[in-house]
């Protein structure tokens, strides 16, 4: 992707939307958030007007959590939350610090009610492959059911979890096996929004 590097946001959204497609999006990023963006693209004229109505909502999410990794990929938007606030070692429960971030993210999501959210679960190597399975996945299911209940439609949703399965860093300190223990979220262009952009219509 290294040609990619002179292009702005929308325009790289435009080109991996022709390229790749949901088989494609899959064979690349093997299920990750990314890949789950990059399956959904739909490329051309469509995904460039797609590509700039989620400028504007990274930019905002990115304003209402500071210390969130907030990255654009293609015609969507992969966020991973700041894991130190989100939950304990070996726990599930959202930590009060996270609440906060996340009654922020609901009230940028309901001004952008025409994109899906995948919700990821992960964790670290401490523990079992069985155990930090399920802890994932009580992870994913507790910021998804949070969000849900600050009104956001269940519809938007879906929910993946992975264990320690994909990494982003190697489990050889604290500090790396903390930001292995995050949710991510990959947010990406509904039906509705790919019709109207196929129309001409996001954005006006």
């Amino acid at each position: 992707m290294a040609s990619c590097k002179s292009l702005n946001n929308t325009q790289k959204g435009t080109g991996i939307g022709a390229a790749a497609g949901a088989v494609a999006g899959g064979l690349i990023f093997k299920n990750t958030a990314a890949g789950a963006i990059v399956g959904a693209a739909v490329g051309g004229a469509a995904g460039y007007a797609i590509g700039r109505h989620m400028d504007k909502q990274a930019k905002d999410i990115k304003a209402a959590i500071p210390d969130a990794e907030v990255t654009r990929v293609g015609e969507g938007i992969e966020m991973t939350f700041n894991s130190a606030l989100l939950f304990k070692i070996n726990s599930a429960e959202l930590s009060a610090d996270a609440k906060t971030d996340l009654d922020k993210l609901a009230g940028v999501f309901v001004q952008y009610p025409q994109t899906n959210i995948l919700v990821e679960g992960h964790t670290d190597d401490t523990g079992s492959d069985e155990f930090n399975m399920a802890l994932s996945e009580k992870r994913a299911n507790a910021v998804n059911s949070y969000l849900q209940g600050k009104g956001l439609a269940a519809s938007r949703f879906q929910v993946k979890w992975y264990g320690e399965t994909q990494p982003k860093y190697p489990n050889d300190s604290d500090s790396n096996r903390v930001k292995n223990r995050r949710v991510e979220l990959a947010i990406f262009a509904n039906d509705n929004m790919k019709k109207d952009a196929a129309d001409g219509q996001v954005g006006q």
